[in-house]
């Protein structure tokens, strides 16, 4: 019998349910193989073409999305905005292989990129609107990237503000795409091999530049005439502003020359006989301040800042024997040693008597005694320093002690080359450095609206200073203060504003009684409280740099001769008296957004200068610190665009901050 019409249905549609069950199974696993969102999927193909040694990028997995709703990131590295992905900051990592810019195009919110410090090499991406035309910020700093830059690399990024590429091994010139970025405010480009002509910049909101160390050459554009000399260094064929002004190619003459009327004729004798009486004048002023000179001995101490000197043809004896005597003669009459003696093997070897043959410059007058800069004949310049208060040294202990000096080398200290000995003065030989002390390029130009150190070669100089005491403490153990002497006149600055710590480690060998008067480690507050120096009175003097560096104000303890009585504390008070950042030296070239790394910076000044020793922070802590001191506010400089779409959010929203349309 057949069944009735309703049983068979409801029959026919029990059969159809496991039909009905595993379709819909296969669509739930459909959905969840699928369910990973764009982001997700787009970041774990970018990190398949990374080599990621050291799992930095383990958190990136399936299992967890890169962003919450709440902008926290689940992911190392991820920086994300409104449940999306705003920035990737994958420094220091040591990642290297591909960077798949395809995978990255897909991060529609995608705004700012940092790889810097890490092991990325090969040539440079191929960037273009198509890809990541919508970053404001990218950063590729101190990989291992070489090649040529296409011309049309940056083409389409109309919103890029800021460019890194420091410190990789790119070669060729300055790619036209850089120039033609409208927003672009920051580009540094230093420590490559980079070479022609810079291209003439013409955004006006370009406000930071470096193109240091590279292999460029020509007159700099007009446009960037006044930026820091330092954005330049490295470049030997550069020229013109801010540097010195470029070599005029001398033009032919005319093929006829025609005969000056007698209106220039007239004007032409007047020259000359103004050039002649200014000449004259100038003779009889240098005869009077050379017999003034001659009349009076100078005095022990003078000027701590180096003072110019224009009798270049003179001989550093001649200078010498100006100066009270010459090393090669005695008081007595008798003829010394005048054996130079050389405790570097790496440089030019010289006798006593070529140094003393030399022309002398004299470079200054401290708190030693004088120093001279010596060219010999063969082009090489030394600079010899001239001592009076070692006579209580003995010979041997003496000649121990400067091979002791002599085995030290670091980037930041000023290397000794040879010594000569003598029971009544020494002379200590050393290196020429191009650019003077840092006290003349924080005092010489105040108030004359010359430009100055700016902030990033400021904060460069102190962590060049504390490496370098960080080193003499490592190798000179057995002294209480390695230094001993540091203070601005005693940091001198090469063609790089790398700093060189010099008159380091003499306190052994100066006599007692000059030491108490002259150098810096006794005018430290626990020498004038107890009579005593520690392991910290170097970094009391570090501290006072630093505050001497960030407010441009001269200590002027150091000005005191003997002891400064309550000078001591006269810039550490001012600092703590003075509130914000007024404080900072005015004449500063400020970048933006790095107030309040300088503030940073300042108080571990501060730290440094305690009055009591036991409360006074250690020198490898304060290293520590200094070492985390950046060039500006790290989130200000990282999510600027991040922190001005916050600023707009509850008025206009995130797309319209963004001027530009995103691709799709």
């Amino acid at each position: 019998m057949a069944p009735p019409p309703l049983l068979s249905s409801s029959l026919s549609h029990h059969r159809c349910l496991p039909l009905f069950f595993a379709i819909a199974f296969l669509m739930m696993a459909s959905s969840a193989a699928s369910g990973n969102s764009p982001d997700l999927d787009a970041l774990l193909k970018f990190k398949s073409s990374l080599k990621d040694p050291s799992g930095a990028l383990s958190s990136w997995s399936e299992s967890q999305p890169p962003c919450n709703n709440d902008d926290r990131s689940n992911w190392a590295g991820v920086i994300c905005y409104g449940g999306s992905i705003w920035g990737l900051q994958l420094e220091n990592m040591g990642l290297g292989g591909l960077i798949d810019v395809d995978s990255l195009a897909l991060l529609k919110s995608l705004r700012t990129l940092s790889f810097m410090n890490n092991s990325f090499d090969g040539s440079i991406l191929t960037i273009n609107r198509l890809r990541l035309g919508y970053l404001k910020a990218l950063y590729l700093s101190n990989n291992m990237f070489s090649g040529d830059i296409p011309d049309g690399t940056f083409d389409g990024m109309q919103s890029l503000k800021k460019l890194h590429l420091a410190n990789n091994k790119f070669t060729g010139k300055i790619p036209n795409s850089v120039v033609q970025l409208p927003r672009l405010l920051e580009l540094r480009m230093e420590g490559n091999q980079f070479r022609g002509a810079i291209p003439d910049f013409k955004q006006k909101s370009l406000n930071i530049i470096n193109l240091a160390d590279n292999a460029l050459e020509g007159p700099i554009p007009a446009s960037l005439s006044k930026m820091d000399p330092s954005s330049f260094s490295g470049n030997k064929a550069l020229c013109d502003a801010p540097l010195s002004p470029c070599l005029a190619t001398p033009s032919p003459p005319p093929a006829q020359s025609k005969k000056p009327s007698k209106r220039q004729t007239g004007i032409i004798i007047f020259a000359i006989v103004l050039a002649l009486l200014i000449l004259l004048a100038l003779v009889i002023l240098f005869l009077i301040k050379r017999r003034r000179r001659s009349s009076g001995s100078p005095s022990s101490l003078e000027a701590t800042q180096p003072t110019p000197n224009f009798q270049k043809k003179r001989s550093i004896k001649e200078e010498m024997q100006s100066r009270q005597g010459s090393p090669a003669h005695s008081n007595n009459g008798r003829k010394p040693d005048t054996k130079l003696t050389f405790i570097r093997d790496d440089k030019e070897r010289f006798d006593l008597q070529d140094l003393l043959k030399a022309s002398a410059e004299i470079l200054g007058s401290g708190c030693f005694g004088s120093s001279y800069k010596a060219a010999l004949t063969s082009g090489t310049v030394m600079v010899v320093k001239r001592f009076r208060q070692m006579n209580n040294a003995r010979k041997e202990e003496f000649q121990e002690h400067m091979r002791r000096l002599g085995r030290l080398s670091h980037p930041n200290l000023l290397t000794l080359v040879a010594y000569y000995y003598r029971k009544e003065e020494k002379l200590l030989v050393s290196e020429f450095v191009s650019r003077g002390s840092l006290a003349v390029h924080l005092h010489s130009n105040q108030g004359k609206g010359q430009s100055t150190l700016d902030w990033p070669t400021r904060l460069k100089i102190i962590k060049g200073v504390t490496k370098g005491l960080l080193y003499l403490y490592s190798e000179l153990p057995t002294l209480t203060a390695p230094h001993g002497h540091l203070k601005s006149s005693n940091v001198l600055l090469n063609d790089s504003f790398e700093p060189l710590l010099h008159d380091y480690g003499l306190i052994p060998v100066i006599n007692q009684e000059n030491a108490h008067e002259l150098m810096v480690a006794y005018k430290s507050p626990e020498y004038l409280q107890s009579a005593r120096i520690t392991k910290k009175t170097d970094v009391w003097s570090l501290g006072i740099l630093i505050l001497e560096v960030m407010t441009g104000k001269f200590p002027a303890n150091f000005l005191q001769k003997g002891h400064p009585g309550n000078q001591e504390h006269d810039l550490v008070k001012w600092v703590k008296a003075v509130e914000g950042e007024s404080m900072l030296c005015k004449e500063m070239k400020v970048l933006p957004n790095c107030e309040s790394e300088m503030m940073k910076l300042l108080n571990i000044g501060l730290m440094c200068c305690e009055v009591d020793v036991e409360k006074r922070i250690e020198l490898k802590e304060a290293a520590e610190k200094i070492e985390e001191v950046k060039e500006k506010d790290v989130d200000d400089d990282f999510y600027t665009s991040y922190s001005e779409a916050t600023d707009v959010r509850s008025t206009r929203g995130l797309s319209d901050e963004i001027n530009f349309p995103i691709p799709t």
